[in-house]
């Protein structure tokens, strides 16, 4: 009888055992499965952005909607690279909810960090973006004006080809004091509407690195279909 229970026992651990496995082996192919539709999501994903970018006209516009207004902007055809750049990270949703993190009054506006939708990463903002830059297009005939987009850069001495941030760009808000600046950094845009908002930015209250006190971010930017 004493046997007749050991070998019951025996069994019915040899069974939640095999049951054990059983689990492990189809939680290992439900998470397969599922890491193989992500990549397919992903991948079809990219192709409709791509696609997407492929029929924008040849200056897009695009509206920078932010929690101060909103700030309409023309990208030009003749800075392809920037173009696309901004297009994709737009569109993709790169630069939801990235703060302003660096404001100069009487100078421009700066965002596209992703870094600054961490507060936590407050020490580091400015240093963050995508792990790639953008070949210089430097167009003479695009100037610092008022309301010109522009794309950040390192400076000179670590980047003597002049290529831009994978993301950062700023905005003009006097043509003034940023015309020292022509010639050196890529303009890729400009601004058509919302001039009232670039100075609305610019005259926020900031810390001593020129971040503002209080969250000035960029909410969504859209293509305007509306030209």
């Amino acid at each position: 009888m004493k046997q007749t229970i050991n070998c019951i026992i025996c069994c019915a651990a040899v069974a939640v055992l095999a049951g054990c496995g059983n689990n492990a082996a189809k939680k290992a192919e439900a998470e397969a499965a599922q890491a193989a539709a992500d990549s397919v999501n992903a991948v079809q994903k990219e192709q409709m952005l791509m696609d997407k970018i492929a029929q924008l006209p040849e200056e897009p516009v695009f509206d920078i909607v932010t929690n101060l207004g909103t700030i309409k902007v023309k990208l030009y055809k003749d800075t392809p690279e920037h173009r696309a750049n901004f297009a994709k990270l737009a569109l993709g949703g790169y630069y939801d909810k990235v703060l302003f993190h660096r404001v100069i009054n009487g100078f421009m506006i700066q965002t596209g960090d992703p870094l600054s939708k961490d507060p936590a990463n407050k020490p580091r903002f400015g240093t963050g973006g995508p792990d790639y830059t953008i070949p210089a297009e430097i167009v003479p005939e695009h100037n610092h004006k008022k309301g010109a987009l522009a794309a950040a850069r390192r400076g000179d001495a670590v980047n003597p080809f002049r290529e831009s941030s994978g993301s950062q760009f700023y905005i003009v808000q006097d043509e003034g004091t940023c015309a020292q600046l022509d010639g050196a950094y890529s303009v890729f845009g400009e601004t058509l509407s919302g001039f009232d908002i670039i100075d609305k930015i610019a005259s926020v209250e900031t810390d001593g690195r020129d971040c503002p006190i209080e969250d000035v971010k960029i909410i969504k930017i859209t293509l305007d279909q509306s030209l």
